[in-house]
C-alpha cells in the first residue's frame, strides 16, 4: 500500500514507522525543514519538506498514486485543507485526519473529504487501524482479534523507570514488552535494556488494563 502522511510530528513520525516496517511506500511530508533534517536516517521511509496545503507538494510527495493520505499536523484547518485537496482534486481512495480541538470535530466528514476522522487523544494503534481500515496492518494489531490488548505507553523524564532495566519492571501477569521505539526505531526489548526518557514502549496483555501498564512505568 503506498501512504503519504502530512504532518512528521510525533504522531505522523510513529505512524510512519509502523506502516514502514508493515512494508508500506511511505512518504512523510512536513512543512518544517528541520524536522525533516532531524529525522533524516532515523525513518525507513521517504521524507519530503513543503507545505502539503499547496497541490504542488502533495504532487511532489506521490498523492497521485497514494492508496491512503494521513493528515496529522498540528492545525485542524491544515488538515481540512489537505484532506479535502487529497480527496476531491487528486481522487486519493481514503483519506484519514486527525482533529485536534474536539469542538471542529463536526467538520471532519465527507463533505471535506475526510473518510475517517481520528480524535486527538485515540492511541497509536487504534489510529492506525482506523486509518488504514485494517486490523492486520502489522503483526501486533491482530493480537486484538484474540482477545489481547497491545497498549502503548510513553517514558518520560519524570518516568520512575527512567534509568531501570526491563527485567527490573515488575510488570502484571500475562503482560509481556513487545516493542521498545528509541529514537524512531524499533528495538528487540532485552532484559538488560535501561529505559530512557523519549523511549516508547508497546505492550501486550491479556488481561492488565492501561491503567495498570502505566503504573508500572510512571
Amino acid at each position: 500500500m503506498k501512504v503519504l502522511i502530512a504532518g512528521a510530528g510525533r504522531l505522523g513520525a510513529q505512524i510512519a514507522q509502523v506502516l514502514a516496517a508493515a512494508r508500506n511506500d511511505v512518504t512523510l511530508v512536513d512543512i518544517d525543514d528541520g524536522r525533516v533534517t532531524e529525522l533524516e536516517g532515523r525513518l525507513s521511509v521517504r521524507l519530503l519538506a513543503g507545505d502539503a496545503c499547496e497541490p504542488a507538494v502533495l504532487e511532489r510527495a506521490g498523492v497521485l498514486t497514494a492508496d491512503l493520505v494521513i493528515v496529522t499536523t498540528g492545525s485542524d484547518e491544515d488538515n481540512l485543507v489537505i484532506s479535502l485537496l487529497a480527496k476531491r482534486r487528486f481522487a486519493v481512495p481514503r483519506v484519514a485526519a486527525r482533529v485536534n480541538d474536539a469542538e471542529n470535530a463536526w467538520l471532519f466528514d465527507r463533505n471535506w473529504g475526510v473518510d475517517t476522522a481520528v480524535p486527538a487523544a485515540t492511541p497509536l494503534i487504534s489510529l492506525i487501524e482506523e486509518a488504514t481500515g485494517a486490523t492486520d496492518t502489522v503483526a501486533l494489531l491482530r493480537l486484538s482479534k484474540a482477545g489481547v490488548d497491545v497498549i502503548e505507553t510513553a517514558i518520560s523524564a519524570r518516568s520512575r523507570a527512567v534509568g531501570r532495566t526491563l527485567a527490573e519492571i515488575a510488570l502484571p501477569e500475562g503482560t509481556v514488552i513487545a516493542t521498545v521505539v528509541r529514537d524512531g526505531r524499533p528495538t528487540v526489548p532485552a532484559p538488560g535494556m535501561r529505559l530512557r526518557p523519549g523511549d516508547e514502549l508497546l505492550v501486550v496483555s491479556h488481561a492488565a488494563t492501561e491503567q495498570e501498564i502505566h503504573a508500572a512505568f510512571q
